[in-house]
């Protein structure tokens, strides 16, 4: 689809009416849900386009009813906002809202059974391992290459995330993430590069090429350290950055995802890809990926903003 380009047209902001924008909520992700929420509350100032935030808590159905908005803009991140939950409230309330529907995000939201279904359609992934308090932690490590990311299947942002490579450690990094969410995975680590690809309607986005000097891309690198690197164009042949793409894209699809999104995806030191995860509400903060992509794409943010809310139409 043809991105929005601003000034919008009069008739654009009526078809597009009064936006809520959804922000904070009550996840662990709550702190960069503001950013994210408070960045696009000011694209839609710029781009002339009628909201309000609405800081989601316990009294969400009657705050959202008592907004009397058109539309939703989610930016809630994590548990609550990103995995189905808020996507169903809306629907029940007949409000369109931004991005992917109710079972497309409770699905990308789990990334065991989202790494199931792609196994499934016969899409890249890393081996991995669901773990509980009776894992057979040498084992574990062995089968999958000695060294290891363990992740809550239902966490995003990176959080409650380990890289261990002994057995002590896999322990460890189970209890930490279990306090996060009671379904762990451990995931072989694929030694290489990490890329992300925004998705938005349905064009993939130019690739960014991620680069930490921290033990892997973990919270502090993605919304605190100014020492992050992001690469775009990410310094790969165009035939292998088109074959990105269209991997990306087609994790996207098949887990039923819309609108907008990323995929987070990391190559081998020979540039195979394995995907890793769907988001399907991304962060929208001054450290985000989605915003590179698109001013790579020749989008400002309002432009970007005011794309996603047409894709909701």
């Amino acid at each position: 689809m043809q991105p929005v380009k601003l000034p919008i047209s009069n008739e654009l902001k009526n078809q597009i009416g009064r936006v809520g924008v959804l922000l904070g909520g009550t996840s662990s992700e709550r702190e960069i849900s503001l950013q994210s929420g408070a960045a696009v509350v000011a694209a839609l100032v710029e781009a002339g386009i009628e909201h309000v935030a609405i800081d989601v808590g316990i009294n969400a159905i009657a705050d959202i009813q008592a907004a009397k908005i058109d539309r939703a803009f989610i930016m809630l991140h994590g548990v609550g906002g990103e995995d189905g939950r808020m996507q169903a409230v809306l629907e029940y309330l007949n409000i369109p809202f931004t991005g992917s529907g109710v079972q497309s995000s409770a699905l990308a939201m789990d990334k065991l059974r989202t790494k199931q279904l792609w196994r499934g359609v016969g899409l890249s992934t890393p081996d991995f391992a669901v773990l509980d308090k009776n894992t057979d932690w040498k084992s574990v490590l062995a089968d999958l290459g000695g060294e290891v990311m363990v992740k809550p299947a239902n966490e995003g942002s990176s959080i409650g995330m380990s890289r261990v490579k002994t057995a002590d450690e896999l322990e460890a990094a189970f209890k930490v993430a279990q306090d996060y969410d009671g379904s762990v995975i451990a995931e072989r680590l694929i030694v290489g590069s990490e890329f992300t690809v925004a998705i938005l309607g349905d064009e993939a986005l130019p690739p960014i090429k991620l680069e930490t000097d921290h033990n892997f891309y973990d919270f502090n690198a993605k919304y605190i350290a100014e020492d992050t690197r992001y690469l775009c164009p990410c310094g790969i042949s165009s035939a292998k950055e088109d074959e990105l793409k269209a991997l990306a894209s087609a994790a996207f699809k098949s887990v039923g995802c819309s609108g907008w999104g990323r995929v987070d995806v990391m190559a081998d030191k020979d540039l195979n890809f394995y995907l890793l995860e769907v988001n399907t509400a991304p962060g929208m903060t001054s450290h985000s990926l989605v915003p590179m992509a698109a001013k790579a794409q020749g989008l400002t943010f309002s432009e970007l903003v005011s794309t996603i809310l047409r894709c909701s139409l």
